[in-house]
């Protein structure tokens, strides 16, 4: 996003966590739902998008429009939400989509966080996301806009049966229902990043020969905690190829100690 875009989403989303930090659990439960339905139908609904993002427009006018559209079929909260991201000013429309989008997520997430669970929510999105890397055909299949949404999110369910809490659900079915041809497991590994960010903690993707203990896990994270200077939150997978060491990405920073990327160096010294 560009900076105006960035800004808007920053004053909405604090907009949105004062709003449902009043509300009831019934009544800030259904809203992640809401705005994820409404990001759904503004991602096609190109026209309309288009005169809700003209920050040219009055302010009353965009709002007014929103309450045409959506009156009525979302919760008065949902609505005020709404209200307050056509009247800010996005660099293009598209980046009004994915505001919604995002505060949709940081809704559920913040049920998550009422109720103790987000740790666990973060844990079972990350799952999910290594099941799609291991599988990508399940992954082009539940990412498949030209098949009726319908048939994605029953795969989706008999994929996630009764093994997830429901907020990592309906998270789940938000992006399957509108990945706006994005490939999932980007989108989950998103999801995975916003839940930490709640927690103040940034993720680190470690990828291991073999499984590390208790005591290796702890050790790497308190290692990572000095070097980014924040609390890091792991996620490790197991990969037997890497034969021995570790692959560490936060961010876009790359860490690479495996004993297959040393072999590899081994190599190109030799052949020069």
């Amino acid at each position: 996003m560009q900076p105006a875009s960035r800004a808007a989403l920053a004053a909405t989303r604090d907009r949105l966590e004062s709003r449902i930090g009043g509300a009831s659990v019934a009544e800030g439960d259904r809203v992640g739902d809401d705005l994820g339905a409404v990001a759904a139908v503004l991602g096609e609904q190109s026209v309309i998008l288009r005169h809700l993002a003209d920050s040219s427009a009055p302010e009353q006018i965009r709002r007014k429009m929103i309450e045409d559209l959506f009156g009525g079929k979302v919760s008065p909260i949902s609505l005020g939400i709404l209200g307050d991201v056509v009247i800010s000013r996005w660099s293009r429309p598209l980046d009004l989509v994915d505001g919604v989008e995002e505060l949709a997520w940081q809704a559920l997430l913040a049920l998550a966080e009422r109720d103790k669970s987000l740790d666990n929510v973060e844990d079972e999105l990350f799952r999910f996301g290594r099941i799609l890397v291991a599988q990508p055909r399940l992954a082009a299949l539940l990412g498949d806009e030209s098949a009726p949404a319908a048939g994605r999110l029953e795969l989706l369910d008999t994929v996630l049966a009764d093994r997830t809490r429901p907020v990592t659900r309906r998270l789940l079915e938000q992006v399957v229902r509108a990945p706006r041809r994005r490939p999932l497991e980007e989108i989950v590994e998103e999801l995975v990043d916003r839940a930490a960010a709640r927690r103040e903690r940034s993720v680190a993707y470690v990828t291991a020969a073999g499984p590390l203990s208790e005591q290796q896990e702890q050790r790497l994270i308190d290692v990572l905690n000095q070097i980014y200077r924040r609390p890091i939150s792991l996620k490790i997978d197991v990969d037997p190829e890497l034969l021995g060491g570790l692959v560490i990405r936060v961010g876009d920073e790359v860490i690479d100690g495996s004993v297959t990327a040393r072999l590899g160096q081994a190599r190109q010294w030799m052949s020069r």
